[in-house]
């Protein structure tokens, strides 16, 4: 199930917004968060348009995870941060996701909560280029 107003569902303009797409893993898509105050940041997009983690089957929540997972240790391998905070939002774009924000150590926001879009560091295409191929090769 898609839906036609969904940045996720859809990708092109509505996603380039704020994301690059990466990849698709087992049952989701990776997405390069193109607000990166925090090195690394991704989203983990759930391939269907559902709202909650509690309208999937029990296997599609595992594989989920697991996706969320993957991604996580290619974050951790990719830019070595000492903290990954994970937030799963959705008041107004009901589609599952999960975001992975990388924090380090003495770092912006270190010891509180990441901000949604601090809209603070932007990239070159190249950069993001870079930044995604270092995530692929730790997939």
């Amino acid at each position: 199930m898609k839906d036609i107003n969904c940045a996720y569902c859809q990708g092109g303009e509505l996603l380039d917004k704020f994301g690059i797409y990466i990849c698709d893993l087992s049952v989701s898509q990776l997405i390069l968060f193109k607000e990166q105050s925090k090195k690394g940041r991704v989203i983990v997009a759930y391939k269907d348009h559902v709202s909650e983690i509690v309208d999937i089957s029990e296997e599609e929540r595992n594989a989920f995870m697991a996706d969320v997972v993957k991604a996580s240790k290619a974050i951790h391998k990719a830019f070595n941060p000492n903290k990954v905070n994970y937030g799963a939002y959705g008041d107004t774009g009901c589609h599952l996701h999960m975001h992975l924000v990388p924090k380090y150590e003495g770092g912006d926001e270190w010891g509180g909560v990441f901000q949604m879009n601090p809209n603070k560091i932007y990239l070159s295409d190249a950069e993001y280029k870079e930044m995604i191929e270092r995530i692929k090769a730790n997939l």
